[in-house]
């Protein structure tokens, strides 16, 4: 019986897993309607008052999202008081929903990544992950790749798709 050889692994292939770089946090999404009346009307009065008497301590270090959950039309000034609110406690803030908040972060951390290490090297841009790595990060991070990758792919190196293949100079 042959010696069964793991070619992967001894391949110069490298992996970027972009769930290497997740970072690590609470992610909170907080929906405005519940301080609406009946979920859609602002009331500016009832408002204020209401977020007056949240305990926003309890956001301390987390990310947190700011949305609303219903069709409501929410002037700007709703979200950005929320902000204030949030501001001394959250790690993050965004007006969007874990998501965005997901990508936002990674739109902060992928640019200060040294690529240089990827130099003229075949790349594996990890496909499957067990974290929420969004849409965005994935296209920032083959942006930030391509000028020093000799080859892009995605997916496990058993199979993976060729997206992007240098031109010898």
């Amino acid at each position: 019986m042959e010696e069964i050889i793991n070619k992967v692994a001894n391949s110069v292939l490298e992996v970027f897993d972009l769930e290497d770089y997740y970072p690590a946090g609470v992610r909170v999404q907080i929906d405005i309607s519940q301080w609406l009346i009946d979920g859609f009307l602002l009331k500016e009065s009832d408002f204020r008052e209401q977020l007056n008497n949240q305990d926003w301590s309890k956001y301390q270090g987390q990310y947190v999202a700011i949305a609303c959950g219903t069709d409501a039309i929410i002037p700007k000034w709703a979200i950005i008081l929320v902000t204030m609110h949030l501001a001394p406690y959250a790690k993050k803030i965004i007006n969007g929903s874990i998501e965005d908040l997901d990508s936002a972060l990674y739109g902060e951390l992928l640019p200060e990544i040294d690529y240089s290490v990827y130099q003229d090297k075949p790349i594996i841009i990890k496909g499957c992950s067990r974290k929420p790595v969004p849409m965005r990060a994935y296209v920032l991070a083959a942006q930030y790749l391509q000028p020093y990758a000799r080859s892009i792919m995605y997916g496990e190196a058993c199979s993976a798709v060729p997206l992007y293949k240098s031109t010898k100079k």
